[in-house]
């Protein structure tokens, strides 16, 4: 009989990897003064969380990580939607994206 869960990867390796995502995004999103870089860098926080939620599921053989990647997958989905429509706001009102400019927008 074949063992399906021989070459699993280690819970601990899946983490590390997920944290050190979070950590990049994390450092983007602080660095960055570019808003469509910011939105790039949340995303990668996402798929961090994500990839923590899937690891931890296939680790106790459990559905459930695949289902939060399914609503976080959601969630990323809407947050590029509504930020892409701020990003072009942004730009055809001020020609930058500049973050500093949105403190300047009104209604």
């Amino acid at each position: 009989m074949i063992d399906l869960f021989a070459h699993q990867v280690p819970l601990e390796h899946g983490l590390i990897v997920a944290a050190i995502l979070f950590a990049l995004g994390f450092a983007g999103v602080m660095v960055r003064r570019n808003i469509l870089f910011m939105l790039i860098s949340i995303e990668i926080m996402m798929n961090a969380a994500a990839m923590a939620f899937v690891v931890a599921g296939s680790r106790w053989v459990q559905p459930d990580g695949q289902i939060m990647f399914i609503m976080i997958l959601t969630l990323a989905a809407a947050e590029a939607s509504i930020g892409l429509a701020i990003v072009l706001s942004l730009y055809r009102k001020f020609n930058s994206l500049d973050i500093d400019a949105a403190s300047e927008m009104r209604g």
